[in-house]
């Protein structure tokens, strides 16, 4: 069952994307920075947890999870170190996102062929 809310939860951030981009002027870039918007909202209100703990992967996938772990890692941050603690929480809990997406970023740009 865990399969299935994973996949509803997804497809609904999903649907929602297209949604707001078919019938606005946003972006992508624009859409993908309001989600992480987002994620840090519902994760500084409280949701987002029971968002993860309902859906699994199906919320720990989409973007809206970056916004999770920045408000999860400042806060812990914050709590242990004060302010420095507060950067060091962020680069702590989100290294491996961003680590991930540098390399893939690197892998693409030499893999595909820019447009002329």
């Amino acid at each position: 069952m865990i399969y299935l809310y994973a996949f509803l939860v997804s497809g609904a951030f999903a649907l929602i994307a297209q949604i707001i981009y078919d019938r606005s002027k946003l972006t992508p870039g624009h859409i993908t920075s309001m989600f992480v918007v987002f994620g840090a909202i519902l994760s500084a209100c409280g949701v987002y947890q029971y968002l993860l703990d309902f859906a699994g992967g199906g919320a720990s996938v989409p973007i809206t999870n970056f916004g999770n772990l920045l408000v999860e890692g400042g806060l812990e941050g914050l709590k242990e170190g004060g302010l420095l603690g507060m950067l060091l929480g962020l680069l702590t809990k989100c290294s491996a996102t961003l680590g991930f997406t540098i390399f893939i970023a690197t892998f693409a740009s030499i893999v595909a062929k820019p447009r002329q």
